[in-house]
């Protein structure tokens, strides 16, 4: 029988520190327990490059970041030793009563520990014997189930109805005004267009950034729309190299938005199409056309939430496999690399006619 149910907590901590799309499927949990908890204080553990992405979340009273990269030297380095220890200590004298661990690794079930509250939920299965840490575990019943799924069995536990999960993300006025101007400026007025991300985290996740430049060119003669390339500081070169195929056709602005921003930029764009990337689950959450390519991750897994329709890819005997380096693929990339400009643009232009619902 679940004991959760009936309890009144007063101090609760969320913790999911990465990545952005883990932290969108977290964030339907998070409101969750503001309308079951109205009266709570409610803390979110967060990588401290992510805290972005958070900073105008109404349902979040306070973010506590964590710095991975500096505590990564823990014991190596006396500085980082002493900040992450001090670190544990502050956890601890903020007095949660509950904390639900979202991430299921060693770091974030030893910090749940650490906190000292008395309720500490997480994964049966979390990796790294992370659930040992746990007072209350939540079975997998299913392998292939969503991410987001996995988090609503949590919130569950708690008493928390699923029912309409918001995914947004919460920007503000001043975000809306940057994206506003960042796009009159770019395509001389504030007009429809279409959002394209490039760059993955995992290559063999990557179309050929050409493709991207092309499928552009492609829609701007069938539809009249201009791209956006967008992604993050890292992905300049890739947008660049994208803006070239393209004719004319597309404008890059990778770096040049805040997570925040790409989710407000997003939240305008008449359609978008990317890989299994972040922008993906923004244009998911934010209910915007999409088109999500897929080769070597599962998108029952990891894809757009609920919008299995939404997802482009090639029915190959060996994909998904989860494999990361190009190197290592055995078939040549056959999963990304076999995927045309045609098969893409026709799904794109399919897609360009109305919004989905959030």
């Amino acid at each position: 029988m679940n004991d959760l149910v009936d309890r009144d907590f007063r101090r609760i901590l969320l913790i999911k520190p990465s990545s952005p799309g883990d932290i969108i499927h977290a964030l339907p949990v998070l409101r969750g327990l503001r309308r079951r908890y109205p009266k709570a204080t409610i803390s979110w553990l967060i990588a401290k490059n992510f805290v972005n992405m958070l900073e105008a979340e109404r349902a979040l009273d306070e973010i506590i970041p964590f710095d991975r990269k500096h505590y990564g030297r823990l014991f190596r380095n006396w500085p980082s030793t002493r900040d992450f220890f001090k670190f544990v200590s502050d956890l601890r004298r903020k007095q949660f009563d509950l904390v639900v661990d979202l991430q299921g690794l060693i770091r974030s079930g030893f910090l749940a520990w650490s906190s000292g509250a008395r309720v500490r939920v997480g994964f049966q299965d979390a990796r790294e014997m992370a659930w040992m840490f746990y007072t209350h575990r939540i079975p997998r019943d299913d392998a292939e189930k969503h991410a987001a799924e996995r988090n609503f069995d949590a919130a569950a536990l708690l008493g928390v109805n699923r029912s309409e999960p918001d995914f947004r993300i919460a920007f503000t006025q001043d975000d809306s005004t940057t994206i506003r101007d960042l796009i009159r400026s770019r395509l001389g007025s504030d007009q429809r267009f279409i959002a394209m991300a490039t760059s993955t985290r995992w290559p063999t996740k990557c179309w050929p950034v050409d493709r991207f430049g092309q499928l552009a060119a492609e829609l701007h003669k069938t539809s009249g729309l201009k791209t956006l390339l967008v992604g993050g500081p890292g992905d300049r070169d890739d947008g660049r190299r994208a803006a070239d195929a393209a004719d004319g056709a597309a404008v890059n602005v990778c770096g040049e938005t805040t997570l925040r921003q790409l989710a407000a930029l997003i939240d305008r764009a008449s359609l978008v199409v990317t890989a299994d990337s972040t922008p993906m689950h923004l244009a998911a959450a934010h209910g915007c056309p999409l088109v999500a390519l897929f080769g070597p991750t599962n998108p029952v897994r990891t894809g757009p939430f609920n919008r299995s329709r939404d997802v482009v890819r090639l029915d190959l005997d060996c994909s998904p496999c989860y494999i990361r380096k190009l190197r290592q693929c055995p078939h040549k990339h056959r999963c990304m690399q076999d995927l045309s400009v045609a098969q893409v643009a026709a799904a794109a232009i399919s897609r360009l006619d109305g919004r989905n619902n959030p």
